[in-house]
């Protein structure tokens, strides 16, 4: 059987293939046996779960094997955002969490996130001690699992939390939602079938929702908020009159915006409106961490405040650890995952989508408006990732050819290279990242530029790179 990876964002594999119960059950017990030593166990672990197929059944199974060890379980009494679960364990006194989620991959797939006890990723050393426990598992440990779950439920060592309502209180709580509420803004949220539906509306009732029922194949659409899955709601947002649109992941961690004009507001835009909303109108202060995918917007705001900006690998694991460690103000990913500082170091879409509702209620501007004061201060920006799907054969074959060295790429001199998570080659106004996912059989190519055209021409170029 293939080994279990935990990759940027947990374990995650194919249904029925990889992510079976026999391989959840040695992630468990191994998750078990770890946290048994945690300070704060003896107030035990939370446990959460997406919409998934076989997600609850998943979820139950893990609770059932870490309660077998006498480690007290308190597991969502429904699906509910990654970051409910994240936002629990502290507010517990927990000694970390799991949540059973793929987060954007497709619907065959599922996945194992690991949390810590600050309420956010797990940090990388846990993590692989987890993943070496569940790899030297044998099937002898599976004896240790011998009380089901209802047996547990009755001694206590489970007990079923409500982590959606608690989630939804405490976004009330950091969000303006009267202000929302009062200003007539027109919401529209594409839940994409996710783990965030049915929780907008009980913020903002006046808010419109699409995809918000259950449905574990997210209707043929990976449940990621980009452009190319977001057609139904760029057609809906200029066509029955919404000021902003707001499109949350499989798990609801991630962001995505769409303007009144019905255009798509990139993640790296986002973090750039973010950055100016809680430095220019909070008031907040501190350093600013970004993935290397993240591009040079946020590097050209940091500057004008005078903040100091960390470039990381990709993996928000790595994002959080940066933020319990030193004054981070905010940081975040290309793929629209950001914390900041007044809440967990974890990446909350409803959050962040609230928040850009709050930010434009406040300074009375539509989203446009936004993007385009931001371009008159440091200059336009246009950013695109293409993301092939490819053997391990080629992809070891592009990424070695590229570890050689481009001297130009697409006509632009390369001036310098950064090689902490794939290749990123800076040119004049722009970059080239091409890294492997870590969390699907994929190459991706991401491009910044100050020019569409010179986006696609880069693009076009590397994907055709022999």
């Amino acid at each position: 059987m293939a080994r279990i990876k935990f990759g940027t964002d947990g374990w995650r594999g194919i249904i029925a293939q990889d992510f079976t119960f026999e391989n959840l059950t040695k992630v468990a017990i191994a998750t078990a046996k770890h946290y048994k030593k945690h300070k704060k166990i003896k107030n035990g672990l939370v446990i959460g779960y997406d919409t998934r197929f076989l997600s609850k059944e998943f979820a139950e199974h893990v609770a059932t094997v870490i309660a077998n060890f006498g480690i007290k379980v308190l597991l969502s009494d429904g699906y509910c955002p990654t970051p409910a679960v994240s936002l629990a364990i502290p507010k517990f006194n927990c000694a970390g969490g799991v949540v059973i989620t793929a987060s954007h991959n497709p619907y065959k797939y599922n996945g194992y996130k690991l949390k810590a006890d600050f309420g956010g990723p797990e940090e990388v050393e846990n993590i692989e001690i987890v993943e070496k426990w569940a790899n030297k598992t044998s099937k002898s440990e599976f004896e240790k699992v011998k009380k089901s779950f209802e047996q547990l439920k009755e001694k206590g060592l489970i007990e079923l939390v409500d982590l959606k309502k608690i989630y939804i209180d405490d976004l009330k709580s950091k969000i303006d939602v009267e202000s929302i509420k009062n200003s007539g803004l027109k919401i529209v949220h594409d839940a994409m079938y996710g783990a965030g539906q049915k929780i907008l509306t009980e913020i903002i009732p006046s808010a419109f929702v699409i995809h918000n029922e259950f449905n574990p194949s997210f209707g043929g659409v990976n449940p990621e908020p980009i452009a190319k899955n977001l057609g139904e709601l760029m057609k809906l947002v200029p066509e029955k009159g919404f000021d902003v649109g707001l499109a949350t992941d499989g798990d609801a961690d991630r962001i995505g915006a769409v303007d009144e004009k019905g255009n798509f507001v990139d993640p790296q835009r986002v973090f750039a409106i973010l950055l100016k909303y809680f430095y220019e109108d909070k008031g907040l202060r501190g350093d600013v961490v970004k993935t290397v995918s993240v591009g040079l917007m946020v590097d050209k705001l940091a500057k004008k405040y005078g903040l100091k900006v960390y470039e990381l690998p990709v993996g928000f694991k790595h994002v959080a650890t940066l933020m319990i460690t030193k004054d981070v103000m905010i940081g975040g990913e290309e793929s629209g995952g950001i914390g900041v500082k007044t809440h967990i170091p974890e990446r909350d879409g409803l959050f962040l989508g609230l928040t850009i509702c709050e930010m434009m209620v406040k300074r009375g501007k539509k989203l446009s408006e936004i993007v385009d004061e931001i371009f008159e201060e440091i200059g336009p920006h246009y950013y695109k990732r293409v993301d092939l799907h490819t053997t391990e054969a080629h992809k070891q074959k592009v990424l070695g050819n590229l570890k050689k060295g481009l001297k130009e790429i697409a006509g632009y001199k390369v001036n310098n290279v950064l090689t902490i998570d794939g290749y990123k080659f800076f040119f004049d106004n722009g970059w080239l990242l091409v890294r492997a996912s870590g969390t699907e059989p994929l190459l991706r190519f991401y491009c910044e530029a100050d020019d569409p055209d010179k986006v696609d021409k880069v693009l076009d170029w590397i994907v055709n790179l022999k």
